[in-house]
């Protein structure tokens, strides 16, 4: 493991910060003006507005974000953490666009699947979740997850908040009772029909046979909601995301919607059904809430419309395509049961692979993310999986690939122009920049090629488009070794006079815009991005103070 880990090239140098006479330079930058918000801190000023992801609000109105509650059957696997670094992303650059933001993670932890794992492992069905439940957190800290709120379903809290919203969806009759009869795959905890089972009656995501059950169920009125879940697609196409997930959901509704079961009869770790104990609440329906019950502060009273003033609706929903039809279908026609609003987005990417195949146990090629942050850092983790993967398709893993795109964006790219430049300006400038940014940059068309990568990047953030957003950052990074190709500050400065001027002018434009690009990177990137700040001088104050916002 340690000869592996050691293919990757440190980003930075142990080279020493700039001083504070280079800080107070620093300060007056390219194209970026004191925020008038929040005076203290570095704001990106773009001269053109981007399109929104969605239609915005009142500028207080929270972005609200959610991961899946991720189902604590067994520990933690690469997807859950491939979702989440995608969530924290995205929560990131809306913070630094100044907005207030409410990330959701947390914990699934009902059902039958549940119970079967903590007694295998000879555990109650709460110790198993409080220990798996604990992995996600730990996990989460490793990859730098700076997630607001992590809700348990096994939180007092939340269950309260289920019931009152069962016991408002009953009172407005969507809720009846019914035998049912089918074939119910374990795994997904869902009955299945058989239409989508592949041979033998497996299960097309699990590959395993379904059981025939039968039991008395309480059901919901989801063929109620379908003239409503269509129009509402209809009027509001970005709803789900990305266009080719808005066709599969459409196909499912044109196909028919059918009642489902929300109670269980045979499960016994669950939320009691309101008005029958002997039953306890599907966990899907269950986990849902999450979303909702998550908003509740821990000193209050759990209840459901003081949650919802809290944050509800959520701005964006992240999720992996298999769950896509819970979220898109199911859940807004729960909401309208009850009368709540909708979630302004589903997104649902795609599955990760590796090496070409697909992952498994049983193949022998399941990869640990612990083990990969702990062998390759959780910034070169984040950057691969961000940069390499087109957010919404699919994905593929190689180890080969990982360490040549990690070294040769984040180290020989990036790394190598700040090390370089602080290099040269410590051996003859004695690591003191003599020249404001502003000044320096007057008249350069670099500082012009930043401004439009800066902004491209921006649109392409706020469009979900993560992997073109480091794409933009990157070509700022080599635009800048491209100019300091160029220009050879090295010889200037061997020149004397008027040459060794124009070469430490060139050095206090190149580190303003490697100041840029630790900003521009930080949604992905947040360590790296520090340490970059760092090395020019600020303070971790300063660092997390920054923000960008457009004029």
């Amino acid at each position: 493991m340690a000869a592996a880990a050691a293919r990757i090239n440190f980003f930075l140098n142990p080279i020493n910060p700039l001083n504070s006479k280079a800080t107070t330079h620093l300060r007056t930058r390219l194209h970026f003006q004191p925020s008038r918000r929040r005076p203290r801190a570095t704001s990106f000023c773009t001269r053109a507005s981007a399109t929104p992801l969605h239609d915005e609000a009142a500028a207080s109105d929270p972005f609200v974000l959610t991961t899946p509650l991720y189902y604590v059957n067994a520990p933690p696997h690469l997807g859950s953490a491939y979702t989440t670094i995608a969530a924290d992303a995205i929560a990131r650059f809306h913070r630094l666009l100044g907005k207030k933001v409410i990330f959701i993670t947390g914990t699934d932890e009902h059902g039958e699947k549940i119970a079967t794992a903590a007694a295998a492992s000879a555990s109650t069905p709460a110790q198993h979740c409080d220990i798996i439940s604990q992995s996600y957190i730990s996990l989460w800290k490793n990859l730098d997850i700076a997630y607001d709120k992590f809700i348990r379903t096994t939180d007092p809290k939340h269950e309260a908040i289920v019931k009152e919203f069962y016991s408002r969806v009953l009172a407005n009759g969507d809720i009846y009772r019914a035998d049912y009869e089918g074939l119910y795959c374990i795994n997904c905890e869902e009955y299945k029909d058989e239409k989508e089972l592949l041979d033998n009656n497996c299960c097309s995501t699990h590959l395993k046979p379904c059981v025939a059950r039968k039991e008395d169920n309480y059901f919901f009125a989801l063929s109620k909601y379908q003239k409503s879940l269509e129009e509402t697609l209809a009027k509001n196409p970005n709803f789900v995301q990305p266009s080719f997930r808005l066709n599969e959901v459409q196909s499912w509704i044109r196909g028919g919607l059918r009642d489902f079961s929300i109670s269980r009869a045979l499960v016994d770790w669950g939320i009691p059904v309101p008005n029958d104990s002997k039953q306890t609440i599907y966990v899907w329906f269950d986990a849902l809430l999450g979303y909702i019950s998550a908003l509740s502060e821990d000193t209050e009273q759990p209840d459901l419309e003081r949650a919802v003033s809290s944050g509800w609706p959520a701005s964006l929903h992240l999720i992996g395509k298999d769950i896509l039809r819970f979220h898109a279908v199911y859940w807004p026609a729960m909401l309208m049961s009850a009368g709540l609003g909708l979630p302004k987005m589903v997104f649902g990417h795609g599955f990760l692979t590796k090496d070409g195949m697909k992952m498994g146990k049983s193949l022998g090629n399941t990869i640990e993310p612990n083990d990969l942050v702990h062998k390759f850092g959780s910034d070169a983790v984040r950057y691969f999986f961000l940069r390499e993967v087109e957010f919404g398709n699919d994905g593929d893993y190689s180890e080969d690939r990982f360490i040549n795109i990690v070294n040769a964006h984040l180290a020989n790219s990036i790394g190598n122009l700040l090390n370089r430049t602080l290099g040269l300006l410590k051996k003859n400038c004695q690591s003191t920049l003599v020249v404001d940014s502003s000044i320096a940059a007057e008249g350069i068309t670099f500082k012009d090629t930043v401004e439009k990568l800066v902004e491209k990047a921006r649109v392409q953030y706020g469009n979900l488009s993560l992997s073109s957003a480091c794409e933009a950052v990157l070509e700022i990074s080599n635009a800048g070794n491209l100019y300091m190709d160029e220009r050879a500050p090295w010889s200037l400065f061997k020149q004397g006079g008027a040459a060794s001027e124009a070469a430490a002018k060139d050095l206090v434009i190149i580190l303003e815009a490697m100041r840029i690009i630790a900003v521009a990177l930080s949604p992905v990137t947040p360590s790296l991005s520090w340490r970059i700040y760092g090395q020019l001088g600020y303070s971790k104050e300063r660092f997390d103070a920054v923000t960008w916002v457009s004029p």
